[in-house]
């Protein structure tokens, strides 16, 4: 057995077994289509273990005339049309939940936080209490902030009661995405592409949450 398998031990298989009846919600503000990809990529990854996944992006809280002038702000928010306003019903349906945004100075985006700070009746009613969570970012260079950004989210998440579920190092597969145990997080060149490849590291994070979940979710029962 090599130093990786001891390590990490059969993780992987276990998150690899199916886990019914979590219901996942992926929510994400993406102005530049990044964070929209890695949701994606966590739906698959939750699907594939079993999960049934809404994907959700947060209210758009920037002028109309501002997103018309960046060409590729205004391709999210065309591909992005589709995709269902999160609401606090979704985070009451989930059994665990998956914030995917890039960061702000080191701080989660102003969308993202709004759409937090709407939640105070979900939150004084006590439905918030043992959601499972998770977190990912990114950002333009690899010490933009992304640690930091992700800890802003798991300081509510404290705050709600939740359950916070980071990837850690529980798989290999991490490293090569740059080995950030807070949450998957990528850096973005000038290009707009993702210098990382980090598409394991998603759909990983995605299995270890719906993992957590259904232990929560048993243990409940």
């Amino acid at each position: 057995m090599g130093f990786l398998s001891k390590l990490f031990g059969s993780s992987t298989t276990k998150e690899n077994e199916t886990m019914s009846n979590v219901k996942l919600a992926v929510v994400f503000y993406s102005m530049g289509g990044t964070n929209y990809q890695l949701s994606k990529w966590a739906e698959e990854g939750a699907k594939e273990a079993g999960a049934e996944v809404k994907v959700l992006k947060v209210q758009e809280l920037a002028p109309e005339s501002v997103i018309q002038g960046n060409e590729a702000w205004k391709a999210t928010v065309e591909a992005t049309k589709d995709v269902p306003v999160a609401t606090s019903a979704d985070l009451e349906w989930a059994d665990a939940i998956i914030f995917s945004v890039p960061t702000r100075f080191g701080n989660m985006p102003s969308q993202m936080k709004q759409f937090l700070d709407l939640q105070g009746g979900l939150w004084a009613s006590g439905k918030t209490i043992n959601k499972v969570v998770s977190a990912m970012t990114s950002a333009q260079n690899p010490h933009g902030g992304q640690e930091a950004t992700i800890l802003s989210l798991y300081t509510s998440m404290m705050h709600w009661g939740a359950i916070i579920a980071p990837p850690g190092y529980t798989d290999p597969v991490l490293f090569g995405a740059g080995g950030n145990p807070y949450g998957t997080s990528v850096t973005v060149g000038q290009d707009g592409k993702m210098i990382e490849d980090v598409q394991g590291a998603v759909k990983h994070q995605a299995k270890r949450t719906v993992t957590v979940a259904e232990w929560v979710k048993k243990a409940n029962q």
